[in-house]
């Protein structure tokens, strides 16, 4: 096991045992840029180009903790930049499971792409890469058991709250906080809010990470 991983389990971020083996396969390296493979087990945002990052593997950690994906699970992930969030909810939601990955940046939709289909998940169809507008999210694959969005926005975009089931989870940023979201019924969301995340804006008609 990795030093990043260990220092994310002792620390209490990284907690389920399918999470963690979602860690320890999908590597953080395979995903930035080739140049900076050797920062991939450090703990801190790396960028990928256009004024885009690879989240912290804290980061990552919390949300995919508070999302809680099982196997079989259809997931949104809005803003798959590099494609290392997509190619660990691919992971988490195994052989019958299905991740829709949308990127507004052309040459990111490919650098992401590529690096998830490193582990077979695009040619196996266990994520499906789409380059368009996230901010509307994909109504062609809707409901959804889970919604991740790694973009800030300053309130939860109605799109989203339709297109997640009944049941469902959804973990967004709104400012700089993390929120997370249970959909209970039609019109009834359970609301939680974690403080002291930083992310880039959502921007309208279109996603970013």
């Amino acid at each position: 096991m990795s030093r990043l991983i260990n220092m994310l389990i002792t620390q209490g971020y990284l907690k389920s045992d399918a999470l963690i083996e979602a860690f320890s396969h999908i590597r953080r390296e395979d995903f930035v840029p080739e140049e900076l493979a050797a920062e991939a087990e450090t703990n801190i945002p790396l960028p990928i180009g256009y004024g885009q990052t690879i989240s912290q593997p804290l980061t990552v950690a919390v949300m995919l903790e508070l999302l809680d994906v099982k196997a079989g699970q259809k997931v949104l992930d809005v803003g798959s930049g590099s494609g290392w969030s997509s190619a660990l909810l691919g992971y988490a939601v195994g052989e019958e499971g299905l991740v829709v990955a949308i990127e507004r940046i052309p040459e990111l939709y490919d650098f992401g792409k590529k690096n998830i289909d490193k582990f077979g998940f695009v040619s196996l169809k266990r994520v499906k890469c789409v380059l368009g507008n996230g901010a509307d999210g994909y109504p062609e694959e809707a409901p959804y058991d889970r919604i991740l969005v790694s973009a800030s926005s300053e309130e939860i975009p109605e799109a989203y709250k339709k297109q997640l089931a009944v049941g469902g989870k959804m973990v967004i940023p709104i400012y700089n906080s993390l929120a997370y979201i249970e959909k209970r019924g039609e019109d009834d969301f359970y609301i939680e809010r974690f403080p002291g995340f930083v992310f880039v804006p959502l921007i309208e008609n279109s996603s970013s990470i």
